[in-house]
């Protein structure tokens, strides 16, 4: 798959698949499976991967422009793609090759930091990882996964197993005995990325499944996962606020006063001021996404800044370009036909997902300030 073109690859994708399963993944609460293996197929799990191991090479910003692209017709398919690249940049670092060969191959990975014991500070696992002989027991409360039961592998967090620091990572296998997902996802928005609660009672795993160095992890964190996924945040909400923009724009354009000579929303000053805000919120976010891209491709002394300011101004903006939807659209917009109501719950997530879009303020205050953030 080296050298594919990751725009064109993907544009039949979301028009066929995406785009139409949009609607039924949400009331359904279903995986998107289909678009999954559509992605798969097409090369573009393997976007990230090394052209070595059968990928194709590309880096975070193409990963950028395909989670946006599927976050303007789907939340869930995209939150469902943004853990996979944030869990694949891992394993291409990291994992042996014939890990690496799967995930370029179309296996899905992601993320499994989260637990209950130390909830959105996912840096911090209390989970165990026990030495026995060359394999390992992982025991773990993990609280939020995303494609949990659907993935092929997942990035696993513990505390080290004899080494001084804060976590360890793993390579566990979602077909690995001992794994359980106690109860089905539930929620209010994203309602097809299988989110989910995972148990591991004694769940074994080799050594050579560890990532990076025992006691390494917090540093893989930091500085593989937390810029890639703050990224992808930013990303996948900057494609939420162009669909809920479109979708807004289509409505106010397409909505008539009969009793006033068939003139529409559009016309109204105040409404065209709501989009013309919501149009602000959403190009202020694209161009601080396109800077962080850059700083962090140049290695600029402000990357972690940009990093850290992304995931939060994406979150927050998302949150309003969908309320002023709700608003603009009014009456209408708590109907599903008009996919702002959809949109409205999927923007949620990103506020209170770890990093939390309050955490993030503290982290960048003290990186303003010069601080250490930890």
């Amino acid at each position: 798959m080296a050298g594919i073109n990751h725009r064109e690859a993907l544009a039949p994708i979301v028009t066929d698949v995406v785009g139409p399963n949009a609607v039924s993944v949400d009331r359904e609460a279903k995986f998107p499976r289909e678009a999954v293996e559509a992605m798969g197929r097409a090369g573009l799990l393997g976007l990230t991967s090394a052209e070595e191991v059968g990928g194709s090479g590309g880096g975070i910003a193409e990963a950028c422009d395909v989670i946006g692209e599927i976050g303007a017709h789907c939340g869930s398919t995209a939150m469902v793609v943004t853990m996979h690249y944030a869990a694949a940049l891992v394993i291409e670092a990291f994992g042996t090759r014939e890990l690496r060969e799967r995930i370029a191959g179309g296996g899905l990975a992601t993320l499994a930091f989260s637990e209950a014991g130390s909830r959105s500070h996912f840096w911090a696992p209390v989970s165990s990882a026990t030495a026995d002989g060359d394999r390992v027991r992982l025991d773990a409360n993990k609280s939020w996964v995303t494609s949990a039961g659907e993935a092929d592998v997942y990035v696993w967090s513990s505390r080290p197993m004899q080494a001084e620091g804060m976590s360890t990572l793993w390579a566990v296998p979602a077909a690995a005995e001992g794994l359980a997902s106690p109860a089905p996802f539930d929620g209010l928005g994203l309602c097809g990325n299988a989110s989910s609660p995972v148990k591991a009672d004694g769940v074994m795993v080799h050594t050579d499944d560890m990532l990076g160095a025992d006691g390494g992890g917090f540093d893989i964190m930091m500085g593989t996962v937390l810029p890639a996924f703050s990224a992808f945040s930013g990303a996948c909400c900057g494609g939420l606020m162009r669909g809920t923009i479109e979708a807004t724009a289509a409505h106010v354009a397409g909505t008539s006063f009969e009793h006033l000579d068939g003139s529409t929303l559009a016309d109204l000053p105040t409404i065209r001021a709501y989009v013309a805000r919501m149009q602000l919120k959403s190009d202020q976010v694209a161009a601080l996404l396109a800077d962080t891209l850059a700083a962090m491709g140049a290695g600029r002394e402000d990357t972690m800044l940009r990093v850290l300011e992304i995931k939060a101004a994406a979150g927050e903006a998302s949150t309003e370009v969908t309320d002023l939807a709700m608003r603009v659209c009014g009456g209408a917009a708590f109907r599903k036909e008009v996919g702002v109501e959809r949109r409205f719950r999927d923007a949620r997530a990103a506020t209170i997902m770890a990093p939390t879009t309050d955490v993030l303020y503290d982290f960048i205050g003290k990186a303003v300030i010069g601080m250490p953030l930890f």
